[in-house]
């Protein structure tokens, strides 16, 4: 999942999100932070993002409420904020297996993360193999191709 913060104490809501999303899996592996700019609200701070994952018993919908629960645990309302505003916390499910899901509430793979280098950076860092369930191409390909510039990394 894609983890992004551009509000408040942005890595103690991320590193407090991933000791609550720790309860949701069997082991999480955990990318480093990543700076970056925002990608169409310019008028905000700067987000911090992560990318997490690892084994669940979870199914992708039970997945996704958990991942919603916990954003209102932060303060999130995703029912007030502007589309593409700051955030508290942002919790995106990106990959589900190799599940290919379209359904109102959620699309897997995750819309547009082949075009967003600060989710595959991250996404890379933690499993340069891992394929895009829709053509099998890797992400370390689709990320060869993306813009990162301005994107940085703040942790080791």
């Amino acid at each position: 999942m894609g983890l992004g913060s551009n509000m408040g104490d942005r890595e103690a809501t991320l590193t407090a999100a991933v000791v609550l999303l720790r309860g949701c899996f069997g082991g999480l592996a955990v990318s480093r932070l990543y700076e970056s700019e925002p990608q169409y609200d310019h008028n905000q701070r700067r987000f911090l993002n992560a990318v997490a994952g690892g084994p669940t018993q979870l199914g992708p919908f039970e997945l996704l409420d958990r991942l919603l629960a916990i954003e209102k645990r932060f303060a999130r309302r995703r029912d007030v904020e502007r589309p593409k505003g700051p955030r508290t916390l942002d919790l995106d499910l990106l990959l589900y297996r190799d599940w290919i899901v379209h359904h109102p509430r959620l699309a897997l793979p995750h819309p547009g993360m082949v075009e967003r280098a600060f989710v595959l950076i991250p996404l890379v860092e933690l499993d340069p193999a891992v394929r895009d369930p829709r053509t099998g191409i890797t992400f370390a390909t689709y990320l060869s191709q993306a813009d990162s510039e301005g994107i940085y990394p703040i942790t080791s």
